[in-house]
């Protein structure tokens, strides 16, 4: 979609809200006009009064009609998003960035590593992946969660396994309903073979740090690992220079960037 006033967000009404977690929800607008995004690309959500900040869809990219957009509450806008209703008039702005380049992952393995808030715009590229799965050789996901109550789309994997997805989840603390592992989502690579052609990893900091450094161990090659950039967005056109990393801006060169691109970036991961 070329975007005619990337300053103008379009006028959308909040058709469903789900609490995920204690700390995020997922939203379901319709815009009035279509929104097309490739997955991993985000939009800009806009309140009247309050400000914006920027979000990937954690729905299909395929579904045009609506889009999902999972929130943590974790300031003052994403607070206030926290606080609207079924029925409420917001913007989206957008689509900004860049997103999965899909056709190289086409005949391959993918694992996709997820960690907290950070299975959110996996979701989107995960239902892209099931919704074209036969183009693949294989579909894994690790995801890992602080306890089982900070696991988001809890009702959802039970579909995704039926669908063909392998999938694997830890918690860092269990307690007596958890029969999956204890421990950081890294200890999931003890569970599976793998034949490290691609990964994508998205998560906190710290888990895309240790996560990205243990998939380099098992074998994948940098430009091969795939990293959900999200950091320190705010313009979302690269005006600002907010995003800046390295040579990059990240919502206008990313936030999809290779290892390889940024390994060299010295606060990579800050």
């Amino acid at each position: 979609m070329t975007i005619v006033n990337p300053y103008k967000p379009i006028i959308s009404k909040i058709t469903r809200v789900v609490d995920e977690t204690p700390s995020i929800k997922t939203f379901t607008l319709v815009p009035e006009e279509k929104i097309e995004f490739k997955t991993g690309q985000f939009v800009q959500f806009t309140v009247s009064e309050v400000g914006e900040a920027p979000f990937t869809p954690s729905s299909s990219p395929f579904v045009k009609e609506e889009m999902d957009i999972t929130i943590m509450k974790a300031g003052r806008v994403t607070e206030a998003i926290h606080c609207l209703k079924e029925g409420d008039i917001v913007g989206i702005r957008g689509p900004l960035g860049k997103g999965y380049p899909l056709e190289e992952f086409y005949g391959k393995e993918v694992l996709i590593l997820g960690g907290g808030v950070g299975m959110a715009p996996l979701r989107s590229l995960l239902l892209t992946l099931i919704a074209q799965k036969t183009k693949f050789k294989r579909i894994v996901l690790l995801y890992g969660a602080r306890t089982p109550k900070d696991i988001v789309y809890k009702n959802q994997f039970a579909t995704w396994e039926k669908e063909g997805v392998e999938i694997h989840r830890s918690v860092d603390r269990g307690d007596d309903t958890w029969k999956d592992r204890v421990g950081v989502v890294t200890v999931l690579f003890d569970e599976v073979k793998l034949d490290n052609e691609i990964a994508i990893v998205c998560g906190p900091p710290i888990m895309m740090k240790f996560g990205t450094f243990k998939v380099l161990e098992i074998g994948y090659k940098p430009e091969n690992i795939y990293l959900s950039m999200e950091k320190n967005m705010s313009c979302g056109i690269g005006k600002c220079g907010h995003c800046a990393l390295g040579p990059y801006f990240v919502c206008k060169d990313g936030p999809v960037f290779t290892y390889s691109e940024i390994k060299h970036i010295e606060d990579t991961w800050d």
